[in-house]
């Protein structure tokens, strides 16, 4: 049986089977999955009981290791983070704002694979949002606001010393090893509306948060403009709402899509391997 693809319905998404990422992939299959992925910016792979080397197996297939700042990778292992919290935990929820990952780099990554190991029984969803779509039905006015704009990224929200991540958190109990730094105050440009560099085709690019301003706007005026995308590019009919299960595979294109987390798993345990695919 030959690898199927079946669409959500919803804004993007897609269920892949017939492929076993257990075992190394020929181009033929590469080439396919990469289609689907550019079709439909986040793939799920259902009962992949993948270990962490065939994690970095499949993302090496679909191009290099990515740079994963301030976050400590798993022991043993160079490229591997842990998306985990305890049952316990009392600390907030990690990664539950809309972004785009590591969009504060000069080349962001292309794409981030995350493998469900430990999935409680309720709760724990990712939402993702179509930024292709929302700039397609985006209103004229609020377009012509956005064309030829530079956004400022940084990371010093989150990971700064005094972001949310930084010092005060460190003194949580938070399962994730999070590594807070200075040089996330570090600010780096890219285009609002850019294209895809595979497909050609044009998107919205991050968001609110990562995005601390707009060049050559003042920050009350950026301020303004950034919130008025935000409002957009998050509406409930560009999104996509990701269902987990234990071994799991989920890989998104960081270049289409926004994400973020949600809760409603108190009590439970929660554990998910990820790795990144470079730009």
């Amino acid at each position: 049986m030959g690898m199927d693809v079946e669409a959500s319905g919803q804004s993007c998404g897609a269920t892949v089977t017939g492929v076993d990422l257990t075992a190394p992939l020929d181009p033929a299959t590469v080439a396919e999955i990469r289609a689907a992925w550019l079709e439909h910016h986040v793939l799920a792979f259902p009962d992949q009981a993948m270990s962490d080397d065939d994690l970095e197996r499949f993302t090496q297939s679909f191009g290099g290791f990515g740079d994963d700042p301030f976050i400590a990778p798993i022991d043993g292992r160079e490229h591997i983070i842990a998306v985990a919290r305890s049952a316990t935990e009392t600390a907030p929820l990690f990664a539950e704002n809309w972004h785009t990952d590591w969009s504060f780099q000069a080349t962001p990554p292309s794409g981030t694979c995350l493998l469900g190991i430990t999935i409680p029984p309720t709760g724990g969803d990712t939402l993702y949002a179509d930024q292709h779509a929302a700039l397609d039905a985006m209103p004229a006015d609020l377009r012509a606001r956005l064309e030829g704009r530079l956004a400022v990224h940084s990371a010093r929200g989150g990971y700064a010393p005094s972001g949310t991540y930084g010092d005060d958190d460190q003194k949580t109990d938070r399962s994730m090893a999070i590594r807070p730094s200075d040089t996330a105050m570090a600010t780096q440009t890219h285009s609002i509306i850019r294209e895809h560099p595979e497909t050609g085709r044009l998107g919205i690019f991050g968001c609110i948060g990562y995005i601390i301003g707009v060049e050559g706007m003042s920050d009350d005026e950026g301020r303004e403009l950034l919130f008025d995308l935000y409002h957009w590019q998050t509406r409930e009919e560009f999104q996509y709402r990701h269902v987990w299960s234990e071994n799991m595979l989920v890989m998104w294109d960081n270049r289409s899509v926004l994400h973020r987390a949600t809760g409603g798993y108190d009590g439970h345990d929660r554990l998910l391997h990820r790795t990144t695919i470079a730009g």
